[in-house]
């Protein structure tokens, strides 16, 4: 099938202010003067219309801030569940799934939802920026779908991971050497690789996929919602995830406003429904607390928390929750909970999920699981709504299981104080 494709028509919009302007083309923040806020794509096409299967991600690229179709995509996959439901005794539980799961449709050679953020920040890069380098730092999931990407696309990319978590980086097949990879030693986090990044964008040549602000991340992120929404035939009542940033239910917040602005799927706000992995919960505390700003969380007590839970990927210390628009804003908006799990709960739950609904989860989805059994428990949702479980990541031990893996090595593994000058002198050796 022939795939004709028209860039999306859209404009961006200071959360905090509700100024409208054009996306000049690769927009992170408000206009220069505004108040800090993120901003928020504001598409022409006011009803969605999904453009088919063939389409893969692209299907809802009405609500998608790009300007061209990568290759090799699938959209997350949504269906009324059967076995979990009447385990938790639940009449409407509907599980959208992102990650490899043949038998349900689902072909994400990465296992996780964040290959949906990779395509569309990659349908967003202009021309013009196709000569530099993107940076993105990750704890593991977010490299892996990235470099899988960017590989299939010839996109210049370098990632920042720690140490520690190089073995997420897996492959199929070796990747196109487009993608670099630098490490930060053994007993950094999230945060350090965070912190080298934001080093190496500096440097002439290079520039911040954005996390957070990158509208096209939080959109690609917002088609699980989409997914699930289109399926259903309504927004959901609930939605469950585990969250690290909290961006992925940001971003369903905002896919939320624009099904109301459709008209045809509901004029509620479904409530967020998000967990952590116990005892890494600053997002937890911080939402009890109905504090904007993050709570205080000490430098090694948080590594410490970090080096306990399973879910490494939920370990964000500094997440878009403060900001305009960020996370405080959508739980006040939508209403909802911060809830946590253990790792032995996250782990119960994925074996029940393997059990009764056939595959295995990631730790971040077993966590998100495990939150939405003991909610169930707890009474906090009718036993008659209608409840979207995201599985963030799932069918990694499928997927192993059918082929034989390549993993990613680092150039180079960088001292957490490294010196600006040795940054500068390990990318400098870097050849793209």
């Amino acid at each position: 099938m022939e795939i004709n494709f028209t860039p999306t028509s859209y404009k961006l919009q200071s959360i905090a202010s509700g100024k409208v302007f054009d996306d000049t083309g690769w927009l992170l923040d408000p206009p220069e003067g505004e108040q800090p806020s993120l901003i928020r794509a504001v598409y022409a096409t006011k009803q969605i219309q999904p453009k088919g299967d063939a389409y893969g991600l692209y299907t809802f690229a009405d609500w998608l801030p790009v300007n061209r179709i990568l290759r090799g995509s699938t959209a997350p996959v949504t269906y009324k569940s059967t076995g979990l439901a009447k385990a938790l005794s639940l009449e409407n539980l509907y599980i959208t799934f992102s990650g490899y799961w043949p038998e349900k449709g689902a072909f994400m050679p990465s296992c996780s939802f964040k290959e949906t953020e990779a395509y569309a920040v990659g349908g967003r890069i202009t021309d013009e920026m196709k000569a530099k380098v993107l940076v993105v730092a990750s704890a593991g999931n977010t490299a892996r779908a990235f470099a899988q990407v960017c590989s299939d696309n010839q996109i210049p990319l370098l990632l920042c991971v720690p140490e520690a978590n190089l073995d997420a980086l897996w492959f199929e097949k070796p990747l196109n050497p487009c993608v670099k990879l630098l490490a930060t030693e053994k007993g950094s986090d999230y945060f350090d690789a965070i912190h080298l990044s934001n080093q190496i964008i500096g440097l002439e040549g290079f520039y911040a996929e954005g996390g957070a602000k990158n509208v096209a991340r939080r959109d690609g992120m917002g088609t699980t919602m989409l997914s699930a929404t289109t399926f259903i035939g309504r927004i959901p009542d609930y939605y469950f995830q585990a969250i690290g940033s909290g961006t992925g239910a940001i971003a369903a917040w905002e896919a939320n406003l624009r099904f109301i602005e459709d008209g045809r799927f509901g004029s509620h706000k479904m409530k967020l429904m998000v967990s952590q992995n116990h005892p890494f919960v600053p997002i937890k505390k911080a939402w009890e607390a109905r504090s904007r700003e993050m709570l205080a969380y000490d430098h090694q007590e948080a590594r410490s928390h970090v080096d306990e839970i399973d879910a490494k990927v939920l370990s964000n210390r500094k997440p878009p929750y403060p900001i305009k628009g960020g996370l405080f804003d959508a739980l006040s908006d939508a209403g909802g909970m911060v809830l946590s799990s253990t790792n032995q709960e996250a782990r119960d739950a994925n074996l029940l999920f393997q059990k009764i609904e056939g595959v295995d989860l990631h730790p971040a989805a077993a966590i998100a699981t495990a939150s939405l059994i003991k909610a169930v428990e707890q009474g906090l949702v009718e036993k008659d709504a209608v409840i979207m479980l995201n599985i963030t990541g799932g069918g990694e031990a499928h997927f192993k299981a059918k082929h034989q893996l390549h993993y990613l090595k680092p150039e180079a593994i960088l001292p957490t104080e490294a010196t600006t000058t040795g940054i500068e002198e390990n990318v400098a050796r870097l050849n793209w």
